[in-house]
């Protein structure tokens, strides 16, 4: 009788590994709203600048540190958040090195999805990662990122620059530094 118990459990655990052997390639499957996803390690390891740059459609070359400086007189940069835009954070890993992320949507007044590549030094592409605004005036001054590895939001809190709009050409600035003009967004960032 223990034999035949055995055997039953070995059948139903080797029913439930059944699930596990799916041919189903989840990268062809529909993004979950809310969800991080590291895209497959199939490509050659890619940086935040060069992902931004070919996901936003912002020209311009360099390192992260000093695309809110060029951005200057050429795109819109604003303070908080829109789809398209391409957000800045300073003093990532110190004073001299900075991180790009491409904004994919608005998911709330505190919290926005961001494509970017590079975040945990691995040159994996990161889509729809859960960025939260934790300044204390509500400003996207500060803000923590979704860590997909631990399942949970990261403990560091970021310096946000700001965020670079897509339109191109002349752009006119307040002294403050704000967009004195209307901001055109790229209507697709994929």
């Amino acid at each position: 009788m223990r034999i035949i118990g055995k055997l039953a459990a070995a059948g139903l655990l080797m029913l439930g590994f059944e699930g596990c052997a799916s041919t189903l390639d989840y990268s062809q499957m529909p993004r979950e709203t809310g969800r991080s996803v590291v895209q497959d390690n199939t490509h050659k390891p890619m940086q935040c600048v060069p992902y931004a740059r070919e996901h936003s459609g912002i020209k311009i070359f360099g390192d992260a540190t000093t695309w809110w400086n060029q951005a200057a007189g050429h795109y819109p940069r604003i303070t908080t958040p829109q789809a398209g835009s391409v957000m800045v954070l300073h003093d990532y890993a110190g004073p001299d090195h900075g991180h790009l992320a491409v904004v994919r949507a608005l998911a709330g007044p505190r919290e926005i999805r961001v494509d970017h590549a590079n975040w945990l030094d691995d040159g994996a592409i990161y889509v729809n990662d859960p960025v939260m605004d934790v300044s204390a005036d509500n400003d996207w001054s500060q803000v923590r990122v979704f860590n997909i590895k631990t399942g949970g939001w990261g403990t560091k809190v970021y310096p946000v620059q700001g965020f670079i709009g897509t339109n191109v050409g002349p752009v006119a600035e307040d002294q403050n530094g704000g967009i004195a003009s209307a901001v055109t967004l790229a209507p697709d960032i994929n």
